[in-house]
């Protein structure tokens, strides 16, 4: 057990010292296995992990989601997506922060990233936010919190990963996803019908659409619901696998791109040098990851942990708390898919020890990814509207979003009290 705090300890400093994350892990891990079995297992387990995760077939679902995300992304959807949505309660009060949600979630369903959604949102929703007089507070803070619905709506990158380190079925992990992101949802509204309750100021109401109107934007969503239909429907019915469903969806985006007339071969060069980039880095985060993990199984500190903690006499509900605990404390300092790739092998042994559903704790972590994407002062989503937004301060950005933080954590002490939230779908695939 020592050996694997030491490593941990070793891997906060070189972060510290703003080593890059995967070479931090990936080093520690290759150099632990090197100390404790010796270098030649050591390099030999390297070369297999390299070679098994480039060549793993169902690995090959990142690449594909993040491919239809992006050609999504440049075929406009996101506009029409907001347009469709803003045309029927776009005249009520807050009604362009709804309007917001409901078109991150159905983005959402099509692109599988939170950082992806939340960008391509602030691009559509906050100019016309501006435009109306909305706040920056709670214009941030929805765009933000609406983006973070990218990763637990199906499809998801964090899911996949989370699917792939723990052999957990990725279909039914999706699944798992549907109705927690439709509840966190209309959650995210009602806080928005909260905070415009007591401040009306903060989001005047627009104009109202007419019926020909609304019946015109809606015209212009088929695309995005023909995809979910066909991936997310062919998945859910085990027409074909995960994989297979990314490719369709990759392809489909494709297609309509190319229809629309939005692909261009800049932009398709472009589309792919972006996949290809994102890929590449979750891979390599992947693979660090899979070395570092391998040491600490190596060490006797998952038993020792897994030991202390059922022996400690409380409940094992008691137990996931405390687990949720620390990762809503750690998603406040830490980078998201960084804290899930560390702190899985250590928890999952714990959590199947105790009997709890794999694809329940995996909606949970996907949770607590969530609000620290929102977190502050390092919530991702963050940082991404800053970075897209110069002229809107951090300190706006942090206020709008602390409302919406609180509105996840009760979403996650639901999923808590009430598993079936996010086991009933999956308990009816096939």
């Amino acid at each position: 057990m020592t050996a694997a705090l030491i490593g941990f300890a070793v891997i906060f400093a070189l972060a510290l010292l703003r080593i890059p994350l995967a070479f931090a892990m990936g080093g520690v891990g290759i150099v632990g296995m090197g100390l404790t079995r010796g270098w030649e297992p050591a390099l030999a387990s390297t070369a297999q992990v390299v070679y098994e995760t480039g060549f793993a077939y169902t690995l090959s679902v990142i690449p594909l989601f993040i491919l239809m995300g992006n050609f999504v992304a440049r075929a406009g959807l996101a506009q029409e997506l907001f347009q469709a949505a803003y045309s029927f309660i776009g005249h009520k009060r807050g009604g362009l922060a709804h309007a917001t949600v409901v078109a991150c979630a159905g983005f959402g369903a099509i692109c599988g990233s939170s950082i992806a959604t939340a960008a391509t949102m602030g691009k559509v929703a906050y100019p016309s936010m501006k435009k109306l007089g909305y706040s920056d507070a709670l214009s941030m803070g929805v765009i933000a919190a609406g983006g973070t619905l990218g990763i637990m709506i199906p499809p998801s990158t964090i899911m996949v990963i989370y699917g792939i380190i723990t052999e957990t079925n990725i279909g039914k992990l999706f699944a798992a996803g549907v109705i927690p992101g439709i509840m966190s949802a209309l959650l995210m509204m009602a806080g928005i019908a909260w905070i415009t309750a007591r401040d009306p100021a903060h989001a005047p109401a627009g104009e109202r659409s007419t019926w020909p109107q609304r019946w015109q934007a809606l015209r212009g969503i088929w695309g995005v619901l023909l995809l979910v239909v066909v991936v997310l429907g062919g998945i859910y019915g085990g027409i074909f696998t995960a994989t297979e469903g990314a490719g369709f969806g990759a392809a489909g985006a494709f297609l309509f791109a190319l229809a629309r007339r939005r692909l261009t071969w800049a932009i398709l060069y472009e589309v792919l040098v972006e996949s290809a980039r994102t890929t590449a880095m979750l891979f390599t985060l992947l693979i660090a990851a899979t070395l570092f993990a391998n040491f600490v199984n190596f060490t006797s500190m998952p038993n020792d942990l897994k030991d202390l903690i059922t022996g400690s006499g409380l409940s094992p509900t008691m137990i996931i708390i405390a687990m949720m605990l620390i990762y809503v404390v750690l998603g406040t300092v830490m980078e998201e898919l960084t804290m899930v790739l560390l702190t899985i092998p250590l928890f999952f042994p714990i959590v199947t020890a105790l009997g709890f559903d794999p694809v329940w704790f995996g909606v949970l972590i996907v949770m607590v990814v969530q609000i620290g994407l929102i977190s502050p002062p390092v919530g991702m989503n963050m940082f991404v509207l800053n970075a897209l937004l110069p002229g809107v301060g951090l300190g706006a950005i942090y206020r709008g979003c602390w409302p919406f933080v609180f509105v996840l954590v009760l979403m996650l002490a639901l999923l808590i009290m009430v598993p079936q939230l996010s086991l009933w779908l999956p308990s009816l695939m096939k």
